[in-house]
């Protein structure tokens, strides 16, 4: 969430007093939850100063601050305390803090993708264990804060359960990070009465899909990287995005190795070997979908004034999902930052079939991915790679401390 070296001496200001507002706002939600916790809650609540890469041994991180800079979008402990540990009026506070960090519709869409923890249990015939009593629970979702929110030093907060990740920093009393920002949807389309669908990010596969498909051939020949999709995100979960990452199994976007029954285990293994199976990944699939250095696809500099609208609309869905005063999106109404997005697509381009696409650019790196339970899936991600955990802004905070 750096600012644009190009931005006015009034726009800079403006967008750090709209960075310290919402700041401002998750420190008295953060502070009213935390003071409703007893002992043992707030043990399991609350946790170190964030601290950047460049502390502790070997350049690894302060060990204290590695479990912040962890994060799963698997039905995996996330860290924290969990919605079903909590009293109503606790948990109301606790929502109450996650919408802090959330534009209205970006709420409504993690609440709906809570509830579908339900609608999945369902569709799987209330069997799924995994290492627990309920593998598909909504009240399942962890928060943790991390330092005390009330005070001067560097404090964050994080929100996670089965597809949802909310990673928010706050440095001098600013936001200055709300990445990695992960959304799923499992199911990605279920029924309603009178034939409805519920698509909570239904319009992020449309959109993407629309826009290569209208391409001119040689566009669209350049933005479809392979006609096959990975079977899930290339960056995965991983602490930093780099060149190279590939798709991780399943089985190792997990907190825990393995889990203590053998049983529930190996169907977890099996879950995973399917998967893998099912997209029949080779070097050549790997190689032609891994990250570049170099956006791949096609620049939004390529398109035309129509194309480059519905890529605007396309990252609004990812950007938009925090709150207006602090979200991005706004950068991309300058043309020469929107022209250095770049557009790849995997998969077919049939509706119903498994996709994959990225957009990426400076400061950004968005992936979408719907190719599991065929193609009823989705995950989707929207990181920073020059900002994610904000650790750029606290190396730049300890350096000036010293």
């Amino acid at each position: 969430m750096a600012d644009d070296d190009t931005t006015s001496a009034p726009d800079v200001v403006s967008a750090a007093t709209a960075r310290r507002t919402v700041a401002d706002r998750m420190a008295q939600a953060a502070s009213a939850w935390l003071d409703s916790l007893d002992d043992g809650q707030r043990r399991v609540a609350v946790g170190a100063v964030p601290q950047d890469l460049a502390e502790g041994d070997g350049g690894t991180g302060d060990p204290t601050d590695a479990e912040r800079r962890r994060w799963f979008y698997t039905p995996t402990d996330h860290g924290g305390l969990t919605v079903h540990e909590q009293r109503p009026a606790q948990q109301r506070a606790a929502m109450r803090l996650v919408a802090t960090g959330l534009s209205a519709a970006g709420y409504v869409t993690v609440a709906t993708v809570m509830g579908l923890e339900n609608v999945l249990d369902h569709a799987e015939g209330f069997v799924v264990r995994f290492d627990r009593e309920r593998g598909r629970d909504p009240g399942l979702y962890y928060l943790r804060v991390f330092g005390d929110p009330a005070g001067t030093a560097p404090w964050g907060w994080r929100f996670g359960g089965h597809h949802v990740s909310l990673n928010n920093l706050v440095v001098d009393g600013e936001l200055v990070a709300t990445t990695p920002c992960f959304l799923g949807a499992d199911p990605a389309s279920s029924p309603l009465l009178a034939g409805g669908l519920n698509r909570p990010l239904g319009r992020l596969e449309d959109l993407a899909r629309d826009l290569v498909v209208e391409l001119p051939t040689a566009l669209r020949e350049r933005a479809v990287l392979l006609d096959q999709a990975p079977p899930d995100l290339v960056t995965a979960n991983r602490l930093r995005v780099s060149p190279g990452d590939r798709y991780l199994p399943l089985a190792a976007v997990w907190r825990d190795e393995r889990f203590p029954d053998d049983a529930e285990q190996a169907k977890l293994q099996r879950l995973s070997d399917a998967i893998d199976d099912a997209a029949a990944f080779g070097e050549a699939q790997h190689a032609a979908t891994e990250l570049k250095a170099t956006p791949q696809g096609v620049p939004a500099s390529e398109l035309d004034a129509g194309q480059r609208e519905r890529l605007r609309l396309l990252l609004s869905g990812y950007l938009g999902r925090v709150p207006d005063e602090v979200s991005p999106l706004a950068v991309y109404d300058d043309d020469a930052a929107l022209d250095a997005v770049h557009l790849a697509w995997a998969g077919p381009l049939e509706p119903g079939g498994p996709t994959y696409y990225r957009l990426q650019g400076p400061s950004l790196l968005v992936e979408w991915d719907n190719t599991q339970r065929g193609a009823n899936h989705a995950h989707s991600v929207w990181r920073d790679p020059d900002s994610d955990f904000g650790l750029d802004v606290l190396a730049r905070h300890r350096a000036a401390a010293h």
